[in-house]
């Protein structure tokens, strides 16, 4: 992954079955995510759903004096293993709660880098208009699991809010784009 660069994060469940049984499961799966990720990555929204969960991240710039840089040999990068051991971590969580064994992902997270300023708006619909799109409701302001809302309150210290409503010029038209 580059950094400065942008990019579409999505995965599933193993078979397409759930990776979140209960509500907690989303709070834990995100704030597991920032703990491991957040000095990795800048999110620009996400949605998290039943069987899968997506994200438009923006990586950040990290220090040359990687341990990979030190010995001069092809390690894992470090936001690699951030990712790595965000979903070890998440999946061994969930199977010793539910009494479930084997992986909980279908494979290692898919991720497609994003150039275009048009295709970046696009993408925060796409990601937002999930729940509406799976039919679990029908206004985005009654799914609680994605960060339209948290976007519109401008509540958030770990998505750029900010950021976010400028690539639409101003909060109305965020609101607008997504109807």
């Amino acid at each position: 992954m580059t950094e400065g660069s942008y990019y579409h994060i999505y995965n599933r469940g193993n078979n397409s079955d759930r990776i979140f049984y209960e509500d907690e499961n989303y709070d834990y799966f995100l704030k597991k995510f920032k703990i491991y990720l957040d000095p990795f990555v800048d999110v620009f929204s996400y949605c998290l759903m039943k069987t899968h969960f997506l994200f438009l991240l923006r990586i950040k710039e990290q220090p040359t004096d990687t341990l990979a840089n030190i010995l001069k040999k092809p390690l894992l990068t470090p936001i690699e293993k951030a990712f790595r051991d965000f979903f070890i971590s998440y999946a061994k969580s969930i199977n010793k709660k539910y009494h479930r064994t084997g992986s909980l992902f279908q494979y290692k997270f898919k991720r497609k880098q994003i150039t275009e300023e048009k295709h970046l708006i696009n993408l925060i619909r796409y990601i937002h208009l999930n729940p509406i799109d799976a039919g679990f409701c029908n206004n985005l302001l009654d799914y609680p699991h994605c960060s339209y809302i948290t976007i519109l309150n401008k509540d958030s210290s770990w998505i750029k809010t900010n950021e976010v409503i400028e690539l639409f010029d101003n909060i109305n038209n965020f609101k607008m784009f997504h109807f």
